[in-house]
């Protein structure tokens, strides 16, 4: 699958793998957050593109365009208000093109929270439109000053099959209707419970591994390999190329 970003030219326009790191996680006790496989592997689940420049911007909570004011801290600022109501509009300068059946996902940095504005979402048919799109963000309280810092990612993209979700075919059974899985979900309730008892205990095993860690590892409750070839810890994304 390819990946391209056409560029406008003399447009500031920077984009990268997104990283594992977030300064969040790195300040948590013993970075424990990295623990959490399902979060790492989101972080790193498509590119960000960067903010060209540094500026804030604050909302005073009208719907008006000049409700937004936005204050230039370095040359580059990509962000204006542009459709009122308390949104913040950012200029992406280039028009990604994707595979036929493949539409671009853009939305906010992940799992990077942002107090007093909110990312919204969107789905861009990217295999045809010779159209660019925005990055929006939705103040959510207003009076508050918000920073975006020069090199600070603001949108976050990557590629999606047309009519997956569709195709899916949602179904609600009882776990009891699944033997296997019940058997090896009670397996696994069983051990977590004895776990986190054996963790208050000094000395004890748990206190030595500190935390579970069968499914980082792809393994089943019982210790054998899980039946997946798909299993992984880390995305390690290809850079944009020149």
């Amino acid at each position: 699958m390819k990946l391209v970003a056409y560029v406008i030219e003399d447009q500031p326009f920077e984009i990268r793998p997104a990283p594992l790191e977030r300064d969040w996680m790195e300040m948590t006790d013993q970075r424990f957050a990295y623990r959490c496989l399902p979060l790492n592997i989101a972080n790193a689940f498509g590119w960000e593109i960067l903010c060209p420049g540094t500026f804030s911007a604050v909302w005073d909570g009208g719907n008006a365009l000049e409700s937004v004011h936005i204050n230039a801290r370095s040359n580059g600022v990509a962000a204006v208000s542009h459709f009122g109501h308390g949104t913040l509009t950012f200029h992406v300068p280039c028009l990604f093109h994707t595979d036929p059946g493949v539409s671009l996902m853009a939305q906010g940095p992940i799992n990077r929270p942002k107090d007093a504005i909110a990312p919204l979402t969107g789905v861009i048919e990217t295999d045809w439109a010779p159209y660019t799109f925005t990055m929006n963000w939705k103040f959510t309280r207003p009076g508050i000053p918000i920073l975006f810092e020069k090199g600070e990612p603001f949108c976050h993209v990557f590629p999606v099959r047309c009519g997956e979700l569709e195709n899916v075919e949602p179904k609600i059974q009882q776990l009891s209707e699944a033997p296997e899985l019940k058997q090896q979900y009670e397996t696994w309730t069983a051990s977590r419970s004895k776990f986190m008892v054996d963790l208050e205990q000094p000395g004890s095993e748990a206190r030595a591994e500190k935390w579970q860690k069968q499914y980082y590892r792809g393994l089943y409750p019982g210790g054998e390999p899980a039946k997946t070839s798909d299993h992984r810890t880390r995305l390690r994304l290809r850079h944009f190329s020149k």
